[in-house]
């Protein structure tokens, strides 16, 4: 069963697996969010507003309705939802706070994405603030907790600008991480946003689960 944290008529929040696709895959037999959740709350049809990777795990909102779908949205393109990750990468930014601003390149036939110097066909821009939660040294060397809040919603993003500031996530492999734990170290950790129907705010918090690397930080 998944752990749904809030429902209404309109739209779902849940804690979205890691090892599950957020959205419909090629093979209908694979495991993904809408079909789960359309079985676990008898809902004719759920639909996907925005993405995590499958080896990426937290809180996730899914619509329920098409209008709450537009409204959804519009409130990401208008950069109105809140998107905050909990991150673990090797060593330690310069700065406490700060703003990453990259042009991305995805290739789409690796499923991998590059940072490139300035504007070319098919880059994106990037965007992201972070801050330095804590910082520890054990077995995976110095390592940072960060809490990073999205302003774009590009493939990968966060995963390719710390990796190519020489920060890769823990256990992102992909990414040039060279510690050998189970999963990715991001965490969908916060997400605020208006209610499609009723226009108040909604405002969820989900704390990672109580393993490696997250187990090594106090704050946590």
């Amino acid at each position: 069963m998944l752990h749904i944290v809030y429902e209404n008529k309109s739209l779902v929040v849940c804690e979205k697996p890691v090892g599950v696709l957020s959205e419909r895959g090629e093979n209908p037999r694979e495991k993904c969010m809408p079909a789960l959740l359309e079985a676990q709350t008898r809902t004719y049809r759920i639909d996907v507003v925005h993405r995590l990777d499958k080896a990426v795990g937290g809180l996730m909102v899914f619509s329920k309705k098409a209008a709450a779908s537009a409204s959804l949205s519009k409130q990401i393109a208008a950069r109105q939802m809140v998107k905050e990750y909990l991150a673990a990468v090797s060593g330690r930014p310069a700065e406490e706070t700060g703003e990453w601003r990259d042009w991305l390149f995805r290739d789409k036939a690796k499923n991998k994405s590059f940072t490139v110097k300035g504007p070319r066909p098919g880059a994106k821009e990037a965007v992201l603030t972070y801050r330095v939660l804590e910082t520890v040294t054990g077995p995976e060397g110095e390592i940072s907790l960060l809490r990073i809040t999205l302003h774009t919603g590009r493939t990968h993003q966060i995963r390719v600008q710390c990796a190519s500031r020489r920060m890769p996530l823990l256990g992102d492999g992909k990414y040039g991480s060279r510690v050998d734990i189970p999963e990715i170290a991001l965490w969908s950790h916060h997400l605020a946003f208006t209610d499609p129907e009723t226009g108040k705010p909604l405002d969820f918090t989900l704390p990672p689960p109580d393993r490696v690397p997250w187990s090594r930080f106090k704050g946590v």
